[in-house]
């Protein structure tokens, strides 16, 4: 289907990135996915993405050239620039005109030098949480206009909806696998107390803190402490 109308190619963008909500999906291709159609539907010559890892350092996860990555990992290396402040206020961060700068020079050199003259930032958050930024590079000195900005921003909002989905899911699975070996521990456990209750004549109560008492002093935890037990290699 050939789509010529930029409400069609809109949809078509929205409907790439929602459909990681649907199914297993790369979270680098997510990424590479709206970088790249962030620039194909918006007046920007180049995209790059930055985004926070799990101790908070933005790292370079994707971009649509050479060029902007090496913008993006430069404003990195200077702990500043467009990018980086976006993340850190969770607000969009727009110069129309990069040249004017008399900040961020750093910055400024970089992107001069790789042929950008603006640049538009637009965080990547949800719930007031921010977990990255993605920068829009222009080959012109002018802003965005309110609609491109709008877009990009509702793109970087889908995407990011998918990978604090992505996290949860994962989170889930992490946290369901640990109930899982804690019941398995538990009926070991009952197992372990039988036995001690059966083989040293005392009630469960005392069995458990037989078993315990014997973890603790050799640094075992429950689970292996019962498991000796169950298997008769350590008796109580």
């Amino acid at each position: 289907m050939v789509t010529n109308t930029r409400a069609e190619r809109v949809s078509v963008a929205f409907v790439k990135l929602t459909d990681t909500l649907v199914a297993d999906y790369d979270v680098l291709d997510l990424l590479h996915t709206l970088v790249e159609e962030s620039v194909g539907l918006l007046d920007v010559a180049a995209a790059g993405l930055l985004l926070a890892d799990p101790s908070g350092e933005l790292q370079v996860l994707a971009s649509t050239s050479e060029e902007s990555r090496l913008v993006e990992v430069l404003q990195l290396q200077a702990g500043a620039g467009p990018c980086v402040e976006c993340y850190l206020t969770g607000k969009a961060v727009e110069v129309a005109d990069i040249n004017g700068l008399t900040t961020w020079l750093g910055f400024r050199e970089a992107a001069l030098s790789q042929g950008f003259r603006s640049v538009h930032a637009v965080p990547m958050r949800v719930q007031g949480r921010t977990i990255g930024a993605m920068g829009l590079f222009g080959a012109s000195a002018r802003p965005l206009t309110a609609e491109d900005a709008a877009i990009g921003q509702a793109l970087a909002d889908v995407a990011t909806i998918s990978l604090m989905q992505e996290r949860t899911i994962r989170e889930a699975a992490l946290v369901n696998e640990q109930l899982q070996r804690a019941l398995n521990t538990r009926v070991l456990i009952e197992q372990a107390k039988g036995v001690i209750a059966h083989t040293a004549g005392v009630n469960m109560d005392e069995a458990f803190n037989r078993l315990r008492n014997h973890a603790r002093a050799n640094s075992q935890s429950l689970q292996v402490t019962a498991g000796s037990i169950v298997d008769r290699s350590l008796t109580l």
